[in-house]
């Protein structure tokens, strides 16, 4: 099951109180105070793990508690502070804190990015903290501080290097089955792909990027209809976009058009992302006829093929390793956009 948007709580582990104690001994019975620091509550941290490719875990279980740290105690003795949570999550999860309007906390890329997400509690002094010339016996000690407890949005962007935008049945899974080792579903009828799938593309000399296919984009997804609002965020992240218009339409065109007008809607900054355009099926052609003329402006190139008879396909993976290579000389990496997606409130 993919899941990539869950609300968690997390708390943070409460410190220890410091201990108000006197020593005792045989043959010093004023030994003086001897309480100890309380131990310091564990944190919650969130990382990045890349054997990880969904929030499902979290679905799950939402209440995450760090360890307490333990009292002090005589004898100066601090107590045990508490163990930090690590909450593992896949590459390119957004942390969001929901109380008091939704605020980006941080985000985590790469294999082993850490973030804290609830700091814990301090421990509590000890009456020997409080000891000076004039207070000789103090009986004063600290409770332990409250560590912090508050609710957490989890939001995954996958990363890929190229995103396969289309329309329902546009070719997208067919194609990235051919040219990645990926295997996700394929029929004939609409909305077959369910959720995001990733492919790695191999090509010779040890050359690989990531293709990621997003499920079929119909007219008004920005608005919600179908499934282009739940799904468009994961080609947010990705280098390059790239359009696929099945040239069994009667207007390819008008469907490109579309495309670009949804995304556009949905985000400006997404909308501006380089783009290709692949025209997919090209098999359905009757034999001799010339590819449709299409006014693609803004696109970085177009190019046709076809995943079921072959061709073209080399053509196209080499074209878009160039272009990914290019772009990521050209583009730093990909910043949080700090906007709350309303569909996560």
């Amino acid at each position: 099951m993919f899941i990539d948007e869950v609300t968690i709580r997390a708390t943070a582990g409460t410190g220890g109180s410091g201990a108000a104690s006197f020593a005792r001994f045989k043959y010093r019975p004023k030994g003086g105070p001897d309480g100890g620091d309380g131990g310091h509550g564990g944190s919650v941290f969130v990382e990045a793990d890349a054997n990880l490719a969904t929030l499902l875990d979290y679905r799950y279980q939402s209440t995450w508690k760090a360890q307490r740290g333990l009292h002090g105690k005589g004898k100066n003795m601090t107590g045990r502070s508490g163990d930090d949570l690590t909450l593992p999550v896949p590459p390119g999860t957004e942390i969001w804190a929901v109380e008091g309007g939704p605020s980006l906390m941080g985000e985590v890329l790469r294999h082993g990015d850490r973030l804290l997400v609830a700091q814990g509690g301090r421990g509590g002094r000890g009456n020997a903290r409080f000891t000076s010339s004039t207070h000789r016996a103090p009986r004063e000690w600290e409770p332990g501080e409250e560590g912090a407890n508050l609710a957490v949005r989890l939001v995954l962007k996958l990363i890929a290097d190229v995103g396969l935008v289309g329309e329902p049945n546009a070719g997208k899974s067919t194609l990235l089955s051919v040219i990645s080792a990926a295997r996700p579903k394929i029929a004939d009828y609409p909305f077959t792909t369910l959720e995001p799938n990733l492919g790695v593309v191999a090509l010779s000399d040890s050359r690989t990027f990531v293709v990621a296919d997003i499920p079929g984009i119909i007219e008004g997804a920005h608005a919600g209809k179908g499934l282009g609002l739940k799904f468009l965020r994961h080609v947010e992240r990705t280098r390059l976009l790239a359009m696929l218009v099945p040239l069994d339409q009667p207007d390819p065109q008008t469907v490109y058009l579309q495309l670009r007008e949804e995304l556009r809607r949905y985000s400006p900054a997404l909308f501006e992302k380089p783009h290709v355009v692949l025209l997919s099926k090209r098999d359905l052609l009757p034999a001799g006829d010339p590819l449709p003329s299409l006014d693609t402006a803004g696109a970085l190139g177009t190019l046709a093929c076809s995943a079921v008879s072959g061709s073209g396909l080399d053509e196209i993976k080499e074209y878009l390793w160039r272009a990914i290579r290019e772009l990521a000389t050209r583009e730093p990496d990909p910043e949080p956009d700090g906007v709350f997606p309303e569909e996560y409130g």
